[in-house]
């Protein structure tokens, strides 16, 4: 869909577009990987004329604990990161769903590996959006061989550039061996999380998930579907160490994030999962989320942040 203005972007302390946002090739943080990131999602509402960004003062309460663990000093705060990326949606005319990113990061053009004395910067870039992963038919997944990088190396429930690497291998590895998505396994041989989303395990009625201490990202998708889980489903969520041969006899499993929304899987190391589709809680999950993320249950209308002052129509539909 096009927009009226260009997409434009908050780039070190100046709103500029997108095509203009540009670092040097020595800038520490691509040499290094010392910067941290979210991933928010803005869900377009058609028939109130609106964009809601969803649960978007967590995402930025977290990257300010991920920028507290690279020693990163933020100058706004989460409630005002809000406010400049709806200004930023605005601006640049986005009537559709949509993606945010903002990154903080060593800027400064330096060789040498340190955290310290060294200059922060922060851009946050929108983008329309679909979805990350195929949400309406069930994954094939792998157990990877790359194990999840530990607290003590780069710690998971910071979201570290670096860090995705360790993601980037596993991914890839999953997909050459014909899998939609890799599970990792921590350096126990216990489960983690996907390559780059959150795992929940249906067994005889009960959810479980891996705690934060199984090197897991503490995710805002994995905190909504516990809740939703509990008070809209009426299934007990528990946080335990899950095993990896529990996943070969799991009811149903499902991968979550800000990118892969609700992913159910179907099979996990070529054995069926259920009946080797989308589940039942997973099509009831799913459909609650989705009610959830647009803005169209009251009772959640706290998570779901309005962009637009004055709600309107998207522009395919203005005469």
């Amino acid at each position: 869909m096009e927009t009226e203005s260009p997409i434009l972007c908050y780039f070190e302390g100046n709103v500029v577009p997108l095509k203009d946002a540009k670092v040097g090739i020595l800038t520490h943080a691509m040499s290094y990987g010392t910067g941290c990131f979210e991933g928010i999602r803005a869900y377009w509402n058609e028939e109130h004329g609106q964009l809601y960004m969803f649960r978007t003062l967590e995402h930025y309460q977290r990257l300010h604990h991920s920028s507290r663990v690279l020693m990163i000093q933020l100058r706004h705060t989460p409630e005002e990161l809000v406010e400049m990326t709806a200004d930023l949606l605005r601006r640049s005319g986005i009537y559709t769903d949509a993606y945010i990113r903002p990154m903080a990061y060593k800027a400064d053009e330096i060789i040498g590996v340190r955290l310290h004395n060294l200059r922060d910067e922060l851009y946050i870039t929108v983008q329309p959006f679909g979805n990350y992963i195929d949400i309406d038919r069930a994954l094939n997944v792998g157990v990877s061989s790359w194990k999840r990088i530990d607290d003590n190396m780069i710690p998971a429930r910071a979201k570290v550039t670096g860090g995705y690497v360790n993601s980037a291998l596993a991914k890839t590895e999953a997909l050459m061996n014909g899998f939609d998505e890799a599970i990792m396994l921590d350096s126990n041989g216990h489960v983690s999380e996907g390559s780059a989303e959150n795992l929940f395990m249906f067994r005889n009625g009960v959810a479980y998930t891996p705690p934060v201490t199984e090197n897991i990202l503490e995710g805002i998708t994995r905190l909504t579907i516990m809740t939703l889980l509990r008070e809209e489903l009426g299934i007990p969520v528990v946080e335990r160490v899950i095993d990896r041969t529990e996943l070969y006899v799991a009811d149903e499993l499902l991968l979550c994030g800000t990118g892969a929304q609700i992913a159910p899987v179907g099979s996990v190391d070529h054995r069926p999962v259920g009946n080797g589709g989308v589940g039942e809680i997973g099509h009831a999950l799913q459909k609650v989320y989705f009610d959830v993320v647009k803005g169209n249950v009251p009772k959640y209308a706290h998570w779901c942040t309005p962009v637009h002052a004055e709600a309107r129509k998207p522009l395919a539909a203005v005469s």
